[in-house]
């Protein structure tokens, strides 16, 4: 059983919506949290590991929607490049040569260093020899939601196409119910790089298995034109008339949609994760993430790899996503911090399917960061919209995720990181 653990003195933001009430409480018992309040009313508890909470700010721990996380060895690797360019001359041919279990392993681990040390505690991944990159982010201490990337052309760990259902099952056999942290899925890589029959064949996949299906789309302006065998006159409606969108269906990008496509994903029940610093970097354009929410689409946020971001730091990404909407839109009201806080938090985490993270509540999961207020750039802090336009990861002092404390001090307990940057570089060498 987990040790309980007490965080007493500290300023509290339960979710989005609330605002931060000081002089706060929190206790965490059996990987959940048990209760919070006022510390003029907390009651007597013995035995827990004590946190003093003075000067800090506690929330709930930052969920990325979209990640590579083994792509940490291509940070850097391919800069200022068109994203078909960028893809299909650097990053396919690299991935072919380097990607293997060790590299994935590796470069998992050393993403999950990055993203606990500046406070996410859940992240969704997407990509090959997946069972290695579970098994990186559950020895790293995170939750996660990793997905079996699958795709209609060799690819690592799958040197047969044909069998790239088979190896997708393989996973979710092999991970379903493994671990309480993880949460195995389906990504199927794009409408232009998987036919209709593979996805069909993966969605069906993701539905026998209820897991999210998860999926790049309406990315760039050149999709549709890229799509083999379209059955839609975009990519959204290529995806509905293959009956692949539901409320399982995690949409990745979403920039090119007209206001028919928003419709029909609205009423799909599927969410989009918007990826801005990756946008930005390959000018691929600006998500209408505005125009999505008042149509009622469920928004969330990732930061993409790091080949093609390069940081997975999604304080940093907040900030970028509240100012693209107000300076695509003119409009300083566009994009609210509340609801920009709502896409790393709660937003991603219904999401994802998780409906037991993104807020403080009683029951919920004990997925926690601890934010260091004593910064010249944090003063004064008149509310939590300064947590969207002036923080950044590196305030992050502790990090509990599954009632587990994994960062304290601003060090890493879960695992030695020096050995893993160690490694990683080792296997940059060969590049």
């Amino acid at each position: 059983m987990t040790r309980p653990i007490l965080i007493t003195n500290t300023a509290l933001l339960t979710d989005s919506n609330a605002g931060i009430v000081d002089d706060q409480w929190l206790l965490c018992c059996d990987k959940r949290i048990h209760s919070f309040g006022s510390m003029a009313e907390m009651p007597d508890i013995p035995a827990a590991i004590p946190i003093d909470g003075t000067d800090k700010l506690l929330m709930p721990g930052l969920i990325n929607g979209h990640n590579h996380c083994a792509m940490t060895l291509f940070r850097g690797l391919a800069d200022d490049l068109e994203l078909g360019q960028w893809l299909n001359e650097h990053i396919f041919p690299a991935e072919a040569k380097h990607v293997n279990p060790e590299m994935v392993y590796q470069c998992s681990k050393l993403a999950a260093a990055e993203m606990l040390l500046s406070g996410t505690t859940c992240v969704a991944d997407g990509y090959f020899h997946e069972t290695h990159t579970a098994r990186a982010l559950c020895d790293a201490g995170m939750r996660a939601v990793p997905c079996q990337g699958i795709i209609d052309f060799p690819a690592p760990g799958v040197p047969d196409p044909a069998r790239n259902i088979e190896a997708a099952e393989t996973f979710l056999q092999e991970w379903q119910g493994r671990d309480e942290r993880i949460t195995p899925g389906i990504f199927a890589h794009s409408p232009y790089t998987c036919s209709p029959k593979t996805l069909t064949q993966a969605k069906q996949l993701a539905k026998n298995y209820n897991v999210p299906f998860c999926i790049h789309v309406a990315e760039t302006s050149r999709e549709q034109q890229l799509i083999a065998n379209p059955q839609g006159t975009s990519p959204i409606r290529h995806l509905f008339a293959l009956n692949l969108l539901d409320s399982d269906s995690v949409l990745v990008h979403c920039v090119w949609l007209d206001n028919g496509d928003r419709e029909i994903i609205s009423e799909s029940g599927a969410g989009v994760i918007v990826c801005p610093q990756s946008h930005f970097k390959l000018a691929s354009g600006i998500a209408r993430t505005t125009e999505m929410m008042a149509q009622g689409i469920p928004v969330g946020i990732g930061t993409d790899g790091c080949a093609s971001n390069n940081s997975l730091d999604l304080f940093r990404e907040m900030d970028m996503l509240a100012k693209s909407q107000k300076a695509r839109t003119l409009d300083a009201t566009a994009m609210p911090a509340h609801a920009v806080l709502a896409t790393a938090t709660e937003q991603n985490a219904k999401i994802l399917g998780l409906p037991a993270l993104g807020r403080i509540r009683e029951g919920n999961s004990a997925d926690l960061i601890l934010l260091d207020l004593k910064k010249p750039h944090l003063q004064p802090l008149y509310n939590k919209d300064l947590l969207v336009y002036s923080c950044s990861g590196s305030d992050v002092h502790t990090v509990i995720v599954h009632g587990k404390v994994v960062v304290k001090n601003r060090k890493l307990l879960s695992f030695e990181i020096q050995e893993c940057m160690d490694r990683v570089r080792q296997l940059a060498v060969g590049i």
